[in-house]
């Protein structure tokens, strides 16, 4: 975000209480267009975990998106909004039985399984709906691995959707998920190549699938070198075009490269120290009210409008608990109490993930 829409920011933020997240429509509507550009004809279902604030739900719907949910609760947020019921799938392979149930009540098809035990509820709770594989893949490269909870193997997943057609549902399609903020392109590729031994393994078993779900992953700019959307995009259509047949539906599920790079968490110095040779700053945001994805290793580009020598400092949020660091070594200048801290690149799973534990206030957003 430029050095005059901070300025728009600190303007807008006189007198108001932070943490603040401010998200940019006109670049979430930007990263959509790159994104389906990148991808083709694929079809986006933007995944709502990631931020669930119903104005990019209102943005992103415009554009013409689709949104994937894991929850009844998330599902109660898209019906509120007026969202078709044709826009939606569940694409969590573990679901409460609610959610499956007000799924199918809504007119939700598209349901993930990756056990027995999702196919018995699935048949029982939404007859004669459609369902998609969670194949286990590699998630190299991933910031965030996602690749331990969730998937299958191979000839695991054709045995489970013919399990699935066995009991009345329509085995549709496999899907995977490479990892949260994947810098690997590679790890796609793979995953395509996985999910076509899938896919002749079932059309051998008279199982004839129609689509393929290349779900999330796509990285956005932190503090480290990430690869193009282009570059992610042009090798994923290359491969698919390579095995899989020309009527293939692709589906994807982005998040973070959605809203990530629009959002700008502002923060308050609230307190300052040294202690064993460092120095330290203490915020009115940190690991439990906003900046969780810091304990995984997600580093933010962070920013101040106040001059000064840069110096190094560790940063921490306001939590009495001692895993409330956010990171170290951030170069800052010499800020005071009550001064700003921009936190760039926070419009994803920062208020998604955000408690009230000791109190904290979770930041409210805005939308520019």
């Amino acid at each position: 975000m430029s050095i005059s829409n901070l300025r728009k920011i600190e303007s807008i933020i006189r007198g108001k209480k932070t943490p603040l997240l401010f998200l940019d429509r006109g670049i979430i509507r930007q990263k959509f267009e790159e994104l389906q550009k990148a991808i083709g004809n694929a079809r986006i279902y933007y995944a709502l975990k990631t931020n669930p604030h119903w104005r990019i739900v209102e943005v992103l719907e415009r554009l013409g998106a689709g949104f994937e949910i894991s929850s009844e609760q998330e599902l109660n947020l898209l019906l509120r909004r007026g969202i078709s019921p044709e826009k939606i799938i569940v694409s969590n392979p573990v679901k409460t039985e609610a959610c499956v149930a007000r799924a199918y009540v809504a007119g939700i098809k598209l349901f993930a399984i990756d056990s027995s035990a999702e196919v018995e509820k699935i048949s029982k709770l939404a007859p004669d709906s459609k369902v998609y594989v969670r194949l286990a893949v590699s998630n190299d490269g991933s910031q965030w691995p996602l690749d331990k909870k969730f998937g299958i193997e191979t000839e695991a997943a054709v045995d489970l959707l013919h399990e699935a057609q066995k009991k009345g549902l329509m085995p549709y399609g496999i899907t995977f998920h490479v990892g949260s903020q994947c810098i690997e392109i590679e790890s796609w590729v793979k995953a395509i190549e996985k999910s076509k031994k899938v896919w002749e393994l079932a059309m051998n078993r008279g199982i004839k699938l129609r689509m393929l779900n290349i779900g999330g992953g796509f990285p956005i700019k932190y503090t480290e070198y990430i690869p193009s959307l282009k570059d992610i995009g042009k090798r994923i259509r290359e491969n698919i075009d390579r095995l899989f047949p020309k009527d293939v539906e692709v589906f994807v599920e982005p998040g973070r490269v959605l809203a990530g790079d629009a959002g700008v968490l502002v923060a308050t110095v609230i307190g300052k120290a040294a202690r064993n040779g460092e120095k330290w700053l203490y915020l009115d945001v940190g690991v439990f009210n906003g900046l969780m994805e810091s304990v995984g290793g997600i580093k933010y580009p962070l920013t101040s409008l106040k001059d000064g020598k840069f110096e190094q400092w560790m940063l921490a949020g306001p939590s009495c608990d001692s895993l409330d660091v956010v990171q170290s070594s951030v170069l800052l200048p010499d800020l005071d109490i009550g001064d700003h801290v921009y936190i760039l690149s926070a419009g994803a799973y920062t208020t998604a993930y955000a408690s009230r534990f000791d109190g904290l206030d979770i930041p409210k957003m805005y939308l520019l």
